[in-house]
């Protein structure tokens, strides 16, 4: 009877921990400024696409073709609300653009969709190429497949490399330290210009 009595015990408790955990988290509450199908993309283009889309090299590194990403930013996400406690990026992410929907990407650039795309197997990301941390729209003009290298640890994966941009540059936006547009423009242009530094910042830890 006591290892029964312990058993109702501990399970009480645990549902009580996980109940005041979610109670905790709450529900997601972004600021009513958002739009979240804005969308000002950083060049006119037809999607689909009548032509391949072809991903180029830039410092030994992954960009996007501009003539089918151009990259794209959600005007309403200001750097007010980049600095706002309730912004989160599930505020925009597969707001705007289905998941499912993004996947047609693979079909632009003529690649593979891999199979167990996930945790220490995953290969490829459809990456907003103007992250959501510094507005980026949750739309197929700023959408593309970002892949490889083969044979890499997931740290090293051009995908890993690329939110180190992003966290980087999202912490000298908050900070004041460069100018959003800036950012954005930069980031849609080539993502690779900014690794050396980012790297440096945020190995010192300075990317929080």
């Amino acid at each position: 009877m006591r290892q029964l009595r312990q058993a109702v015990a501990i399970g009480l408790l645990g549902f009580a921990l996980t109940a005041t955990s979610a109670y905790a988290a709450g529900p997601l509450q972004c600021p009513k400024s958002i739009d979240m199908k804005a969308d000002s993309p950083f060049g006119t283009v037809d999607l689909p696409p009548a032509q391949n889309c072809a991903v180029r090299m830039s410092n030994g590194l992954p960009i996007p073709d501009p003539s089918c990403t151009p990259g794209a930013i959600n005007h309403t996400v200001t750097l007010d609300t980049l600095r706002n406690p309730k912004f989160r990026t599930a505020c925009l992410r597969d707001r705007a653009t289905s998941a499912a929907t993004k996947a047609k990407t693979y079909n632009w650039y003529k690649i593979k969709h891999p199979t167990q795309n996930t945790g220490l197997t995953m290969t490829c990301e459809l990456d907003h190429l103007v992250s959501i941390e510094l507005g980026g729209a949750d739309s197929l003009d700023n959408i593309w497949p970002q892949c490889g290298p083969p044979r890499k640890a997931l740290a090293a994966r051009y995908f890993k490399q690329k939110d180190t941009v992003e966290d980087y540059l999202a912490m000298l936006v908050r900070e004041g330290k460069m100018d959003l547009a800036k950012a954005q423009e930069g980031i849609a242009t080539d993502w690779t210009q900014f690794l050396d530094e980012a790297k440096k910042a945020c190995q010192a830890g300075k990317c929080k």
